[in-house]
């Protein structure tokens, strides 16, 4: 292992859910970070940054010694709008043809994450905090006519410096110790999350 003991843990979570109402409802709802994170556990705070689509995240855990690391995240979200549209506009430019049709022609929605370049240095392991990288999908399609489902895919890379006691384990097998708590840590909370956000709405349904 390298001498400042780093290591690259890798989180993921994945689940996929039936929402109690509309398609367009259900994507404005999710478009919102502020409003979906504070069901998190660990997300102490959601910023937007300027008038883009660009957030940041500041989330909390603390270590087996009960230290607390403080993660930063900066996210850029981005939407990808899925059409099938009937044969009269398939050949027509986007611009031209009338947002009614798109709008009934709608088949789902891709919301995208990705990791935002931060301006400033974020990592000073010294006061425990660290910068980490989200990239995550959410597939978001009409189901029936008052409910949509959405699929959720989500990856977390994070640098940490560990502790000097760590050396006697060795790096492969610390490796996937931190990526398998990682991962669990992050599926629950994202279930959490799924199943406190079913107060906005009348019912959310695992699948």
């Amino acid at each position: 292992m390298k001498k400042n003991f780093e290591i690259k843990i890798t989180g993921k979570s994945k689940g996929e859910w039936i929402f109690y109402k509309g398609f367009h409802e259900t994507v404005d709802y999710l478009s919102n970070h502020k409003k979906i994170l504070r069901f998190n556990p660990f997300c102490r705070n959601v910023e937007q940054l300027g008038e883009g689509d660009v957030y940041k995240w500041h989330f909390r855990v603390t270590d087996p010694q009960n230290n607390p690391f403080d993660i930063f995240f900066f996210i850029e979200e981005s939407q990808e709008l899925m059409v099938s549209l009937p044969e009269a506009y398939e050949d027509m430019e986007p611009d031209d043809i009338p947002e009614e049709i798109i709008h009934d022609s709608t088949v789902g929605r891709r919301i995208i994450w990705k990791h935002h370049p931060s301006a400033k240095k974020i990592d000073d392991p010294s006061r425990y905090v660290f910068e980490g990288k989200v990239f995550a999908e959410m597939h978001v399609e009409p189901y029936r006519k008052t409910q949509t489902r959405v699929h959720f895919d989500l990856k977390v890379n994070v640098w940490f410096t560990l502790y000097p006691a760590f050396r006697i384990i060795p790096e492969k097998v610390l490796r996937k110790m931190t990526n398998a708590g990682m991962s669990f840590i992050m599926q629950t909370s994202t279930d959490k999350m799924f199943r406190s956000i079913s107060r906005d709405f009348a019912r959310i349904q695992a699948v």
